[in-house]
């Protein structure tokens, strides 16, 4: 089901309004089908570096990381592979990081390896706990302080904002618990072949809804609106968004489902008089289609999404 008040043409149909705003951040977007079949080439000696079935795992990032390793801590453990949790780095419990702590191997993803709030804490994840890294760059400090290392280079991005390196980390964490991910580059080809889901002069509020392994891309879609289009962007759980968040929707709304919502739900947002719309494809391909929304409110606000605002590749605290 997808319910939206319009479309408009593919952000790659630049014009000369767009002075060619965000044309990095557009051409890394579109090269997703093909890095993602990068990613699932790789070896079965670079698959074998990632957590085994059983094994108990902490998944750590910061911002668009820690979103990727919650709907990855969400998908392993549904299937079964073993106890995984996510946590920003910053926020983890003292109890995870001394030894006799309730994991086996921590996940450290970040496109940089430079982060200082990953660093930090791969240095102080001590006792018998295993230290895996996954990045973009060579030689990262991230890289030096773990046991572990993943290299996607070949998906790194010159923009400030992510797109591809998280949904290329995305797509080996899936395959690492067994999903099936075979399909998933021609689904992001349809997508980009798709016009942009929205106008974006009908909407400056948009709520993101997912659930499972789909609620940390609701969050992570949200995000990537607010870096590059600084819209009104909000995530929830699809059950939780009638439990008070409702109460701001209205005819300017776009609520952006990433699982299938009861009727309950789409009941409720039909009645504020908001734009539903309920993704009918991979939850991952969708969040292609978000890039593309991102990228469109950008240009159409006059912003630069490859250099936004107050923002820069990587957060490091002296």
């Amino acid at each position: 089901m997808a319910h939206t008040s319009g479309s408009v043409a593919n952000p790659s149909s630049e014009d000369s309004s767009s002075g060619g705003l965000g044309r990095e951040t557009e051409k890394e977007v579109r090269s997703q089908p093909e890095v993602w079949e990068r990613v699932l080439g790789l070896t079965q000696d670079v698959m074998g570096l990632m957590p085994k079935p059983g094994t108990r795992v902490l998944a750590l990032g910061c911002g668009t990381s820690f979103y990727i390793a919650d709907s990855y801590a969400r998908l392993r453990q549904s299937l079964g592979q073993g106890h995984t949790h996510a946590a920003i780095a910053t926020e983890l419990l003292p109890s995870d990081l001394h030894d006799g702590g309730p994991y086996d191997v921590a996940v450290m993803l970040s496109r940089s390896g430079t982060t200082t709030d990953m660093v930090r804490l791969a240095g102080g994840l001590v006792g018998g706990l295993e230290r895996v890294a996954i990045t973009g760059t060579p030689g990262s400090p991230l890289t030096n302080a773990t046991d572990r290392h993943v290299l996607l280079d070949f998906a790194d991005e010159r923009s400030v904002v992510q797109t591809r390196f998280a949904t290329s980390a995305l797509t080996l964490l899936r395959a690492s618990v067994g999903d099936d991910v075979g399909r998933l580059p021609d689904a992001a080809r349809a997508a980009l072949a798709e016009p942009v889901v929205a106008d974006p002069a009908d909407h400056d509020h948009v709520v993101f809804l997912g659930t499972g392994w789909t609620l940390g891309l609701a969050g992570e879609a949200a995000l990537k609106c607010r870096e590059s289009a600084r819209l009104w962007t909000e995530s929830y759980a699809a059950l939780e968004y009638l439990h008070g968040p409702i109460a701001c929707a209205g005819p300017r709304s776009l609520i952006w489902s990433f699982a299938p919502l009861p009727p309950a739900v789409i009941e409720a947002v039909e009645a504020t008089g908001a734009a539903l719309r309920v993704a009918s494809t991979d939850a991952q391909a969708e969040l292609v289609r978000v890039h593309q929304f991102a990228i469109a409110h950008a240009r159409a606000r006059g912003l630069d999404c490859d250099t936004p605002a107050h923002l820069s590749r990587s957060v490091i605290v002296e």
